[in-house]
């Protein structure tokens, strides 16, 4: 006897990739093209990231996937004695194998209820690294949408660049879930130019195959990034796979389409679990969301989907993660609340 196909949430990468992108990929697969991302469709993808961020000063490079572009944005821009700030449940902290201190750089972690840092949780760890026998805080590392599904709004990520930049402190945005963030705030692409030394552009979650797109606006951090790329094995041969990606993603407004749909399945999650009066783990804003439900209604939601279940809030309770995507289905979100609907 087969088993049940369960529809899954477990995360925004299930799929493979929007039809567009393969579509592109087969029109232009017997094109010659020059590699290590220095290919015709590489230049025309960073021309249209250019057009949104309505600036030519970053330099654009794109690698396979997120773990690979925080390993090496963080790794080049600190010395051997410098360290990086992050919120405790931050994805370099909890999430890639400890790779950040696999280089020799701690990752200092501060415990937060949202997932977001703010200039006084960086203000508290600046404070008791006072001297050389101990780390020197260097780098403030934040995701956007964070690994609790909270977006930083314009005002907060103004902040917290106005801080770093008065105590000489890198500020790097991960940006797997970018499009997400965006398409939930008030934060355009164009405002991070000004607001961060470097971020990515997340594609692996929004309909590419793989892919994110680096972007470095601090000058005095472009200088040889392509030979810290080669080093750590993100010097495809085969760019043209990653550039074709980000060139259809940025064509006609698909990132964002792709984003919003995502973000509006897990509404519809959030607006019909909370209708049934359940309390989530963080405030619903983009496509993680993390109801809290009976243990036992747990139990027969994961008859039918796949997700985690994050913590235990009590005896009764837990916590679970909800992920949506550019391609989740609204038959598969109407049916997870009718399940819970009547078994509430």
């Amino acid at each position: 006897m087969k088993n049940k196909h369960k529809y899954s949430f477990k995360n925004d990468y299930s799929e493979g990739a929007h039809p567009r992108i393969l579509e592109k990929i087969i029109e232009t697969n017997l094109v010659q093209a020059d590699g290590y991302g220095e290919d015709t469709y590489s230049n025309f993808a960073r021309s249209n990231i250019y057009k949104e961020l309505n600036s030519t000063i970053p330099d654009i490079h794109f690698v396979s996937g997120g773990t690979q572009a925080n390993l090496i944005i963080i790794s080049s821009l600190l010395r051997p004695h410098e360290a990086v700030i992050s919120a405790s449940t931050g994805h370099i902290n909890v999430h890639e194998s400890g790779a950040i201190e696999a280089t020799g750089h701690k990752v200092c972690v501060i415990d937060t209820n949202d997932g977001k840092l703010t200039v006084d949780h960086i203000k508290s760890v600046i404070n008791i690294h006072v001297d050389e026998h101990m780390v020197k805080p260097k780098l403030v590392y934040i995701s956007n949408s964070t690994e609790l599904g909270t977006f930083y709004s314009k005002s907060e990520l103004s902040s917290i660049s106005k801080f770093c930049q008065k105590n000489n402190l890198y500020f790097f945005l991960d940006g797997a879930r970018l499009g997400s963030a965006i398409t939930a705030s008030d934060l355009k692409m164009s405002d991070l130019v000004d607001l961060v030394d470097v971020f990515y552009i997340g594609g692996t979650k929004n309909g590419a195959l793989i892919g994110e797109a680096i972007v470095i606006n601090n000058e005095s951090l472009k200088e040889d990034f392509r030979f810290l790329m080669k080093q750590r094995g993100a010097l495809l041969a085969k760019g043209r796979l990653l550039g074709i990606q980000f060139l259809e993603l940025f064509t006609d407004n698909l990132f964002y389409n792709l984003a919003s749909h995502a973000n509006d399945m897990a509404s519809k999650l959030s607006d019909g679990i909370a209708n049934l009066g359940y309390k989530f783990l963080a405030k619903p804003e983009t496509n993680l969301i993390f109801p809290i439900l009976p243990n036992k209604t747990i139990d027969v939601l994961a008859q039918d989907f796949d997700f985690y279940v994050i913590e235990e809030v009590d005896k009764t309770s837990s916590a679970i993660r909800l992920v949506t995507s550019w391609a989740t289905r609204i038959n598969a979100v109407n049916k997870f609340i009718n399940i819970l609907e009547k078994n509430t």
